[in-house]
């Protein structure tokens, strides 16, 4: 593995740990949301990054499902938010 590869790797899972810390923390259910949604964008991103480092085709069907749930699961909490009244 490369030293740009390890830089990458240790500033994704920085990130998601950032995320995390923020998902717990967040006071709104909308700020819990948008962590939850930036835990998954990193995930994503870190299958892609693995997927091109160990030239493995099969991670990208789990991206593929992991940007799926993202979308969908951001789409149905912000409706909800959005039905209930709160921001």
């Amino acid at each position: 593995m490369t030293a740009a590869a390890s830089i990458v790797l240790v500033l994704m899972a920085a990130a998601a740990g950032i995320a995390l810390a923020a998902a717990v923390r967040g006071p709104t259910a909308a700020d819990r949301m948008l962590a939850v949604d930036l835990l998954l964008i990193v995930l994503a991103a870190g299958l892609a990054a693995g997927s091109v480092l160990t030239n493995r085709t099969d991670l990208l069907a789990v991206l593929l499902v992991v940007s799926l749930v993202a979308f969908v699961g951001t789409v149905v909490v912000g409706r909800t938010l959005e039905r209930e009244g709160r921001q």
